[in-house]
């Protein structure tokens, strides 16, 4: 019999292994009531409605098939940090309730006991939103761009595999995302609720502010109409571009100064679906912000004149526009995760560390296109900045620029996956590839690069090698051959003065 503060067995219905709850204070979310275990390390989340064939079926897969093509397949180690997955289904044989044992959030996804957030899950709505960002979030909690970035690198990884396991999220948002700037890790959560086009079909439309506008437009019709549109893999790309956009500039793409009704709802349907328009749309300025005097705690985000999307870099603005301009009404323009996640590691490459120890965000993107000052505090850039170009062969003669620049920083380090064009910093890779190259310094007025684990290193404008342990001057126009396999890249060396 399940007792107040006593210990629980379960029955589980999935795996052999033992599970327990303790019966004591339930946290309770949208549908289910969930229990710690007597060492914390898990949860037991009861569904407080009956399952119906189609929900059972569901989580049967979740904890078998769609876990084992997610986790036992190459990199599956690397999922375990970045999704909250169900482990195994249970019954409470006292009230026949269901359940489902899901790992406990890592406390690094916790506000520790030196915030007054003590305790509180570290949700998105924390960092995405302004007001909750400056009002709430203490300063050893908010993080820097880098931070940032990650994050939404991270989601991004996570999305690209739930689609690849033919797998939808269907309520992507803030809520269902832990994050951690500090760190930049980033894990998704709610998993029950998964998409299986054809087979599971979604329990919910998605939250406000993430719903695509096609769902938003079509939500008042019945659920048997042709017409009416449903949560899938091209609304998840609608709210992970959502999410990018928020975590970078806190403020929502689409929640702009346009009045399209006096009714609340109505509104709400308009600015969300139909008529939802990019508030940084480069020729129609009628859904802009107006910040005012008394907006202290939406400032400086509020302001897209100050900090426009653009200074996210080059590649990140080809996505926003293809999400919010492109592929807003017409989803399959959409970024797919795996575009998400190719220029967030280029746009990575691309951030300087701000001088100014007192800058809100740290770091700035600079990619040699716009005046070198930190968008965020006005500091400016002093000295030489190099820029390198990567350049690589698919014939072995003929080297063609890959779109991917880097920009040079004191202490920074060159990785694998600059040397070679076949390496993806992604869960794939392995240890060996995780490990720097080299590292750039700036040391008696000059840049150097030390060479610490390159075999083929070639400094080609003097057509000399470079060994293990010497270091390159890098100036103006130098080229430098990283690797001579068949895959390695050449870089070619700016010097940016200011």
């Amino acid at each position: 019999m399940t007792i107040n503060g006593k210990i629980v067995n379960l029955k589980s219905l999935s795996d052999s292994f033992d599970s327990q709850y303790v019966s004591v204070d339930p946290m309770q979310g949208g549908v289910k009531d969930v229990y710690f275990s007597p060492d914390k390390s898990y949860v037991v989340a009861f569904f407080r409605k009956e399952l119906t064939t189609a929900g059972k079926e569901r989580i049967e897969k979740l904890v078998s098939q769609y876990r084992k093509n997610i986790f036992e397949q190459q990199g599956g180690d690397y999922w375990k940090d970045r999704f909250c997955w169900p482990q195994r289904i249970v019954k409470d044989e006292s009230n026949s309730r269901i359940g489902i044992v899901v790992p406990a959030y890592d406390k690094k996804f916790i506000f520790g006991s030196d915030t007054p957030l003590d305790g509180v899950e570290k949700e998105g709505k924390w960092f995405a939103s302004a007001k909750n960002l400056n009002k709430f979030v203490p300063p050893s909690e908010k993080g820097n761009l880098l931070g940032y970035l990650r994050i939404c690198l991270n989601l991004s990884r996570a999305v690209r595999r739930l689609h690849a396991a033919g797998l939808a999220h269907s309520d992507l948002s803030y809520k269902n995302c832990l994050v951690n700037p500090s760190s930049g890790d980033a894990c998704i959560i709610d998993i029950d609720g998964l998409v299986v086009p054809g087979v599971f079909q979604p329990d919910v439309i998605g939250t406000p502010d993430f719903i695509a506008p096609e769902v938003v437009a079509t939500a008042d019709l019945k659920s048997e109409d042709p017409n009416r549109k449903w949560p899938c893999r091209a609304t998840d790309q609608h709210a992970l571009a959502v999410l990018v956009y928020l975590y970078l500039f806190h403020r929502h793409p689409l929640r702009g100064s346009k009045v399209l009704s006096q009714d609340s709802n109505e509104q709400e349907k308009l600015e969300m679906g139909d008529q939802a328009l990019f508030i940084e749309h480069p020729t129609d300025e009628s859904n802009r912000l107006k910040p005012k005097a008394n907006d202290k705690d939406f400032q400086p985000w509020i302001d897209t004149k100050k900090l426009p999307y653009t200074i996210a870099g080059p590649y990140l603005k080809r996505l926003f526009n293809r999400a919010f301009i492109e592929g807003l009404h017409k989803p399959e323009l959409r970024p797919s995760a795996d575009d998400w996640e190719d220029a967030l590691v280029k746009t990575t490459d691309l951030v300087q560390p701000c001088s100014n120890p007192h800058c809100i965000k740290g770091w700035y993107v600079f990619d040699n296109s716009t005046k070198p000052v930190c968008p965020y505090c006005g500091t400016k850039f002093t000295g030489q900045l190099p820029v390198l170009d990567l350049y690589s062969s698919r014939d072995g003669k003929n080297f063609k620029p890959d779109n991917h620049r880097v920009m040079v920083y004191d202490s920074q380090y060159l990785y694998p996956w600059h040397v070679h064009r076949n390496i993806y910093p992604n869960e794939k890779i392995s240890e060996a590839d995780k490990k720097p190259v080299g590292y750039f310094s700036f040391f008696k007025n000059r840049w150097i690069f030390i060479n610490q684990t390159l075999t083929s290193l070639r400094d080609l404008t003097k057509k000399q090698d470079i060994p293990i342990g010497k270091y390159v001057e890098i100036v103006q126009g130098k080229q430098l051959q990283l690797s001579s396999e068949p895959d390695g890249r050449v870089i070619n060396v700016s010097l940016v003065s200011a």
